[in-house]
């Protein structure tokens, strides 16, 4: 199986990343993104992108892909709608449709959010919920992942300084959450391991909630 990861340097993607190395069932990894991952690995492949609304100069390597993990995302805070939207809308939905012209049949997991609603009152919801509608039409095998609290593990983290001191502050409280409110929380590992299952055989439905996570 050949896989694409865009966003590896941040803390999903960088759980998917491993955790797609370590599996015996996938033979190669495309990294796509503006910043190297500093993994070496003979699988790993990393391209670069700069313009993510075109992805024209790379459609070569992404060909022959069985699957394709967007985990590229930003925090909303501070962010016009605009901005958001750009990065949250358009890049995920012109990399799904240049992929489903390479492979219709490719599966696409787009990392959302809890709570993301297309019809909800605060602006994020409402563009991560155009993005998984359109991506989920667009492809058979589209999928939205919304997951709530993720706990890194195996040494991923979050990009921001602020959110690596925040982690760091609050594993404990983290770590508590998990253990009364499984529900509503999942770590880096687990929930790479379950986009990697969506890719092997899919689930039993296009939007997967926390608890399909563990």
């Amino acid at each position: 199986m050949k896989v694409i990861v865009f966003g590896a340097t941040g803390m999903v993607g960088q759980g998917v990343l491993r955790e797609s190395l370590l599996a015996k069932d996938v033979d190669s990894v495309i990294s796509v993104g503006r910043s190297p991952t500093g993994v070496r690995h003979a699988k790993l492949r990393e391209v670069p992108l700069t313009d993510f609304t075109d992805l024209s100069p790379i459609e070569d390597d992404l060909k022959g892909a069985d699957a394709c993990f967007y985990c590229l995302g930003v925090s909303s805070v501070g962010m016009s709608e605009a901005d958001y939207t750009r990065i949250s809308y358009d890049f995920p939905l012109a990399a799904a449709r240049t992929l489903k012209g390479l492979n219709p049949q490719l599966t696409f997991v787009y990392v959302s959010g809890a709570g993301t609603d297309r019809d909800g009152r605060q602006m994020w919801q409402r563009v991560k919920g155009r993005a998984e509608a359109e991506i989920i039409e667009l492809l058979p095998n589209g999928y939205a992942f919304r997951p709530g609290l993720i706990i890194p593990t195996h040494g991923a983290a979050p990009r921001p300084r602020w959110a690596k001191v925040g982690y760091a502050v609050g594993a404990p409280l983290m770590r508590l959450f998990d253990r009364v409110a499984p529900k509503y929380s999942t770590s880096s590992d687990r929930l790479a391991r379950a986009m990697l299952r969506a890719a092997r055989g899919g689930f039993h439905t296009h939007i997967i909630q926390g608890e399909d996570l563990r």
